[in-house]
């Protein structure tokens, strides 16, 4: 008992997050300062939660773990605080050749009814020994900006403990090991989708808090838990890292997240991130994996007359600025093709990737799931995979707008491409199945009654 003897509770999490080898990271918030235990079989971790910006928060390491599925218990001061009564005990299990990975992205979580997430979760209770070996969100895990601005870190961890507080989503997080990268919504609709935006901002004397409040509750809740043990050790946690994005193996899968947001250049020639993130990611490509996959908040490859679109319109925000830039952020054009030369950029970067069986890009923010197969010929089995949202809508109008994108018999533009489904616009969750060589992926959608039921399903390989 520590000195005021005041018995810590666990009030959020917790949550598995990056399992490397036999070592996980599991993340965890307590109410008050505590000295916090991990056992799992044989293996067990004590550390004492650390006070960060008010919150108290633990990011305990267990290591020396077995192969296979093994339960995990969670002390506060030698007090039993997890698994929660009535509910499966939750596991690590260190990842074997072949993956299992599931994904999404935007997820309102104010918005209860047809929740993907939690209908995800609800059927993984009733099969506890049929998980997938990683959970990747892939952006707006939070809405920080809807219905309105919020401008405190209080504020913000709030939101994050309505998007993980319902027991069965806290259940999967726990038991399924999950990695996270931003869009925009953890900050603002539209972050960094140009200069002219960010000055807009920027003259806005609340926008420096909101930003700071935004970037140092991502640290602490979703960046710290993607980072391997060893990165861990040397990550501050109340300074801000120099890059957002990281690669992780799963198996024989190789997954690079990255950061389409935080690190835009957006002064001179505008591009995703500055040039020692391409080096980086040219480097993490060039691996020897049986799967690549590439995983960001923004779609690659969108409808060919959007992607065309995209950039024509950057190509006259370059050359004349002022109502074609007003334009161009009216509508939200700020994907691949929408900044600079990203879109070849990555396509180059596609194209020269080693040796993987296949290569799936991963995307969200859309709101409308798909899949497009690239028709490279210097690469076969390429695809635009986008599962979005988890819980969110998108408006008619704008529904209308995209169905009538894709059924355009437009050019290609500078990627041919295939459409593999038409675009759902539902409530969805996608499940990447790598066996050896082989691949394939399904997409599912929540029913009337809240179930999950297949959408697509295709080969990818």
């Amino acid at each position: 008992m520590h000195e005021d003897e005041r018995v810590a509770k666990l009030i959020l999490g917790p949550l598995l997050r990056r399992v490397t080898g036999n070592e996980a990271v599991i993340w965890l918030q307590t109410d008050a300062k505590a000295e916090v235990t991990v056992s799992a079989g044989d293996s067990q971790t004590t550390v004492e939660t650390r006070r960060i910006n008010g919150i108290h928060l633990a990011l305990p390491v267990i290591g020396n773990l077995p192969e296979g599925r093994t339960p995990y218990e969670i002390r506060l001061d030698g007090e039993l605080v997890w698994p929660l009564p009535g509910f499966p005990p939750s596991t690590i299990k260190p990842a074997e050749r072949d993956a299992t990975i599931t994904f999404g992205s935007c997820r309102e979580a104010s918005h209860q009814a047809h929740d993907a997430l939690h209908a995800f979760a609800e059927r993984a209770l009733s099969t506890p020994e049929d998980l997938p070996d990683l959970l990747a969100l892939i952006g707006d895990q939070i809405y920080a900006d809807e219905p309105h601005r919020i401008s405190t870190f209080a504020e913000y961890v709030q939101r994050y403990h309505q998007a993980w507080s319902p027991p069965e989503v806290r259940w999967l997080l726990s038991t399924v090991p999950t990695v996270m990268v931003f869009d925009d919504h953890e900050i603002m609709d539209d972050w960094n989708s140009s200069a002219s935006w960010l000055a807009d901002q920027q003259s806005d004397p609340a926008w420096e808090q909101h930003l700071q409040a935004g970037l140092q509750s991502y640290l602490l809740f979703q960046h710290l838990g993607n980072l391997t043990p060893a990165e861990l050790k040397n990550q501050s946690w109340d300074e801000l890292p120099q890059r957002w994005g990281f690669t992780l193996d799963i198996g024989a899968t190789r997954l690079v997240m990255l950061d389409c947001r935080g690190s835009r250049v957006l002064q001179g020639k505008r591009r995703m991130f500055p040039q020692d993130e391409w080096d980086r990611l040219a480097r993490d490509t060039q691996y020897e994996s049986d799967h690549l996959l590439i995983a960001c908040s923004l779609p690659w490859l969108l409808a060919p007359v959007i992607d065309f679109g995209e950039h024509v319109m950057e190509q006259l925000s370059v050359k004349h600025g002022g109502a074609m830039e007003k334009l161009r952020r009216k509508y939200d054009l700020e994907h691949w093709s929408a900044v600079g030369d990203s879109f070849t950029e990555l396509g180059d970067i596609i194209t020269a990737a080693k040796t993987p069986a296949s290569v799936s890009v991963l995307g969200g923010d859309v709101h409308h799931s798909y899949v497009v197969q690239a028709l490279l010929p210097a690469r076969p089995n390429v695809h635009q995979v986008t599962c979005s949202p988890l819980n969110n809508s998108v408006s008619w109008v704008m529904r209308t707008m995209l169905k009538t994108a894709w059924a355009l018999p437009f050019p290609n533009g500078q990627v041919k491409r295939k459409r593999l489904t038409k675009p759902y616009f539902g409530n969805a969750i996608a499940t990447l199945t790598h066996r050896g060589r082989h691949a394939e992926v399904m997409i599912e959608g929540v029913t009337a009654e809240g179930r999950l039921a297949p959408v697509s399903a295709h080969r990818l390989t």
